[in-house]
């Protein structure tokens, strides 16, 4: 899908955007290449008032995905074994939560560790970093065939939310591996944000409203024209869906949400200024009006080489960002209605290569989940210090990404079971597995009450 950056900015009249009938020449081709596929849900009143009628009623359940790029070594972030023949240079730092110790280059999130749940079991089959991201990311293994959804695009699909009118999916600090809406369709896809907490850009006109009007008007002769004697294909390329919600999206009050201005100093320097930190704060502002996937990318943990000092690097980024992001969550009394989870695609070997670096191990990783009904201060699953290197090796206690995904969507409210029949006609389920109940404290919450309407 292209972003809705392109269609605004057209509109705009901003750098690089199509020209419209009264301001240059643009041909049809060229307006549908730059419109073509936005299909985001939006739609909402003011972000205080949004915010705080939402905390008045019960809130639907969102999804925060902290998205650790390159493969983040559990053995130096939530699965330390110091002092062991794998453990390497970390060292372990008990927390707020009982008989749970994590990595010592993570002090603030160690303080915030009773409201979270580590998994310390998950396990794949897939070593190279495009599939598991594929993997990772939808619970499926990939297949030339298919291309299936990620999780975020199928909370937002089956919880649309027609009061929201900015995109209802987002993935901030974005880089070319952020989520896709797969069989479900482009308009599914995220949309991107590279810099997180500046806005965005060519949101407003530089002619007058008469002027944007005139503009409205040209494109609105062209797309009716284009309709003529082909209903189905111009309802296909989505262009006249994407111009009204560009529209709306460019005059709607919610976009205040992808800015931090009205943010304290303090809150903001307690999340960080880095791309990362900007992204959890900004990420928790677009939850708070209510939209409902929101992925925040931190890369660089690909460390064959020098991997202590990498992980040294990166968790100063990660830090203090996940746990102000915790924190923030619940001391807005948001926490219970959002799930936070930090994942990568795979993690690192238990052995030290020649160049102090770990390479990729798929075999078990970890990943933390905080909020949304989920269990607390607790950990699932273990790993031995003493790994042997056989590639059968397997943690104690295994959980499954699909039965980590299938338990997310119960607890979000969604039938992880349901069949989508897929554009080719092939019918899929959203989860390729069955909820955990020992993941969450109620099993209670995996009973889903209510399934949306499917067409």
């Amino acid at each position: 899908m292209k972003s809705i950056n392109k269609a605004v900015e057209m509109l705009s009249g901003g750098s690089g955007g199509a020209g419209i009938p009264g301001s240059g020449s643009l041909s049809r081709r060229s307006l549908l290449q730059t419109l073509a596929a936005l299909g985001v849900s939006f739609a909402l009143p003011a972000l205080s008032t949004r915010a705080a009628a939402l905390r008045r009623s019960e809130r639907p359940r969102s999804l925060i995905t902290l998205w650790m790029g390159g493969g983040m070594s559990q053995l130096e972030t939530f699965d330390p074994h110091p002092g062991t023949p794998t453990g390497g240079e970390v060292k372990a730092i008990s927390t707020s939560a009982p008989d749970i110790q994590i990595s010592d280059l993570l002090p603030q999130l160690a303080e915030q560790m009773h409201s979270a749940m580590l998994i310390r079991s998950l396990h794949s089959k897939e070593g190279d970093h495009e599939r598991g991201t594929t993997f990772v990311k939808t619970g499926y293994r990939p297949e030339q065939t298919l291309k299936y959804p990620s999780i975020g695009a199928i909370a937002t699909h089956e919880l649309p939310d027609p009061q929201v009118e900015i995109p209802m999916h987002v993935s901030l600090s974005a880089d070319q591996t952020f989520t896709h809406g797969g069989y479900l369709g482009n308009e599914w896809d995220a949309f991107r944000i590279f810099e997180p907490g500046q806005g965005l850009a060519n949101l407003d006109p530089y002619v007058t409203k008469s002027r944007q009007n005139v503009r409205l008007a040209g494109v609105d002769i062209i797309s009716r024209r284009f309709q003529r004697g082909r209903e189905l294909p111009a309802q296909k390329t989505l262009h006249q869906d994407t111009i009204d919600r560009a529209v709306r999206m460019m005059s709607s009050d919610q976009l205040r949400a992808f800015q931090t201005d009205d943010e304290s100093q303090q809150l903001k320097a307690a999340y960080g200024d880095t791309r990362f930190g900007r992204g959890c704060l900004v990420a928790r502002r677009l939850i708070e009006v209510g939209v409902r996937a929101v992925e925040v990318n931190l890369s660089g943990f690909d460390t064959h080489v020098s991997n202590h000092e990498g992980h040294i690097t990166q968790c100063r980024i990660l830090d203090p960002a996940i746990a102000t992001l915790i924190r923030d969550l619940r001391e807005r009394d948001l926490l219970e209605s959002t799930i936070v989870l930090c994942i990568s695609e795979f993690g690192r070997t238990p052995a030290i290569n020649a160049t102090s670096g770990r390479d990729h191990w798929p075999n078990w990783f970890s990943c933390m989940i905080a909020g949304g009904g989920f269990r607390e201060g607790t950990v699932i699953g273990a790993t031995p210090g003493d790994i042997p290197q056989a590639k059968d090796a397997a943690p104690a206690d295994p959980v499954s990404v699909p039965e980590l995904y299938a338990t997310i969507l119960a607890s979000l409210g969604i039938d992880p079971n349901y069949e989508m029949m897929t554009p080719i006609g092939r019918p899929m389920r959203f989860a390729d597995a069955s909820p955990l109940e020992k993941l969450v404290r109620d099993p209670a919450i995996l009973q889903v009450k209510k399934s949306v309407e499917h067409g």
